[in-house]
Order: structure tokens, then sequence, then C-alpha cells
């Protein structure tokens, strides 16, 4: 079973393997905690009961809160419920929470946790394949506001990590393709064997079986090294936004019924144009992008029409400077720039070239 350390203010461990309930009840009666809230979508009532059954069993007093679905629960309506329950329930400095999901869930934990009492413990239990290499891991947790995607957050380690590979064994396919563009853009940022796993047998990078674990590893241990060099996201961990302006946009003009994943996979289309106008990559790099990412059915095309709204969405993104557009970009696989304040002109010209 892979351990990947997360190194930084509060190091903490990413757990990789199959069957985990025990190390996670281990941890969760290891920490003191005299209570405990996981908190999970309706979906997960089930398996989140079992784990709660279990962390009883161990002597901690546990609850199971259910959640909205999806980015519906990253509202401020939510967290404001869910600070009353723990106010209700008692919840003090020495209690945590748990995040039993998706990304949304995660995201929605940690930020629940960082703001109870200036910061509780959380545990992130991620369930989907995009959280186990992504959402869950690096301490980044937000909420959405009528503005964008994540604008209000906090920085919020959590104090472990278990991505069981078992529970992708029953997640639909498009969870699976989804999840693989956060895998995939760790690829080209920093870890060049990732894309050319992909290249070599797209369908073993699905399956659970196959190339999926070592995938998930390596993605996890290039979020590591990045989030344990930098945290709040003051120079290296930028990169990890690649893809992201654009596909926050996406997000955002689809009022957040487009996968993450998804809308990743245009943005770094998107941006892969924009660097190739720019001459820092060729034409066969923004060709590689393509190939890999529709190998395992992700999207590189986004339909015409919005480009006003798109643009007013990323004039917005919290990653700009001064009044700047700013992207990452690539320069060659495992390596990147960035591209701060492009022109009108260039961003609508990628645009045309990823719109159908």
């Amino acid at each position: 079973m892979p351990v990947i350390p997360v190194n930084g203010p509060a190091p903490y461990h990413v757990h990789i393997g199959h069957g985990l309930a025990p190390e996670i009840v281990e941890t969760i009666r290891e920490s003191g905690a005299a209570q405990v809230a996981i908190l999970c979508p309706e979906v997960l009532r089930a398996s989140a009961r079992r784990l709660a059954d279990a962390v009883e069993g161990a002597g901690v007093r546990c609850h199971v809160w259910l959640l909205p679905d999806a980015e519906r629960v990253k509202q401020l309506s939510v967290v404001s419920e869910l600070w009353d329950k723990l106010g209700a329930a008692g919840f003090g400095r020495q209690d945590l929470v748990v995040g039993f999901g998706g990304g949304a869930t995660t995201d929605l934990a940690g930020f629940v946790a960082a703001t109870w009492m200036r910061g509780i413990r959380v545990v992130q239990v991620p369930t989907t394949l995009l959280a186990m290499v992504d959402a869950a891991v690096g301490g980044k947790t937000g909420i959405n506001t009528a503005a964008g995607k994540n604008l209000v957050g906090s920085f919020h380690e959590p104090l472990a990590v278990f991505a069981d590979i078992e529970v992708l064994r029953s997640l639909p396919d498009e969870e699976m393709v989804t999840g693989s563009a956060e895998i995939i853009k760790t690829g080209f940022i920093h870890d060049p064997e990732i894309i050319e796993l992909y290249r070599r047998d797209p369908a073993a990078c699905l399956d659970p079986d196959g190339a999926l674990p070592e995938l998930i590893a390596r993605s996890v241990a290039v979020k590591a090294h990045v989030v344990g060099e930098d945290l709040k996201e003051s120079g290296l961990r930028e990169t990890l936004n690649y893809g992201h302006t654009f596909g926050h946009a996406i997000e955002r003009a689809e009022d957040y019924s487009w996968r993450h994943g998804n809308a990743v996979a245009v943005g770094m289309m998107f941006v892969a144009y924009l660097a190739e106008a720019r001459g820092f990559i060729d034409a066969d790099l923004v060709e590689l992008h393509r190939e890999v990412l529709t190998s395992v059915g992700l999207p590189v095309a986004y339909r015409d029409g919005q480009w006003s709204e798109l643009h007013a969405a990323m004039r917005h993104d919290k990653k700009n400077r001064d009044g700047k557009i700013r992207f990452v970009a690539l320069t060659a696989v495992g390596a990147t720039t960035r591209i701060e304040g492009p022109s009108e002109d260039e961003l609508r010209q990628a645009f045309e070239k990823v719109s159908s």
C-alpha cells in the first residue's frame, strides 16, 4: 500500500490501497477525538453508516450528516447549517470532521473544519477518482459564490487522506473519465511518464486492476511535492492550475452542471492553443493534448456562442493579478511557464479553436 508523505506546516500522509476502513478507524481512534462528524452525500449514506458503526465500535461517538450532491453542496447556507449542528453537538477543538465523498464534499468538509473554532481537524476519505488525485490532497478548501468558484475558502491541511481503490469499482464510467483529467494534468506539468502510460494503453489507465493505481500514486506524488514546497500558492503550486482558468469559466457558464474534469480537459486544450500562438509549444504538443485527452473519452471542445460570458468569468478568476488574466502554460511536457495579460484577440482566437 503506497503511503505518500505531504510535507509542509502540518505534515500528513496520503494512504492509497484496498480496504482501508480499518486504517481510517485507527487514525480516528488515535486522534483522541471524543466525537466525529462524517459529512457525505445521500448516495453514500449506507457506506458512511458502516464506517460510523466501526468508529463507534472503537469507542468514538460518530454522527453521519447528509449533504446535497455535487457543487450544490458548496454554498454558505450548507456551511451555516453544519456550523449549527456542530454547535448543537458540542464539537470542540479536539474533535474532527470526516469528508466522505467526491471533490465537492471534501472541499466543503475541509472548509467547515477550517472555520469551526478557527480550525479543527479533518480526515479526507475521497470516493471518486478526481477527489483522490486532486480535491482531497493539498489542503485547499472552499465554497462557491455568485461571482465564481472557490472564491471563499481557506488553506487547511487534513490529518490524513485515505484513497481506497476498491470504491472506484462501483463508479460509473463517466466518473472515471472525468477524474482522469486531473491525472493527465499532473503528467503534462510535472511527470512525463504519466503521459506515456496513457499513450501506451488508455484502457488500462481507467482500470483499477491495470495502470490506474500507479497513475493515482504518481499524480498524488506530484501534488504532494508541489504543495509541500508551496502550500499557499505563492509560486510552484500555481502550476497545478493548468487548464483551470478556462475550465472554471466553463463551469460557471454552465452553472456547475459540467463535470470538473471535463471542463479542465477543455481548459488544457484552450491554453495549449494559446501557448502555441505565443510560440511556447509546437503543433505536435497541441496534438498530443488532443490525443491523450480523447483516448480516454474526455472532451476537447466547447460549444460556440458563449465567448462574452466565458471572458467575463476569466476576468474574475482568483488567480488573476493586477487585473490581468493569468494562465499556466507549457514549454514542453514537464516544463511550465506563465502567460499574463493576453489580449482579448489572443483569447478569442484560442476559443475559436476549441469551440464546436
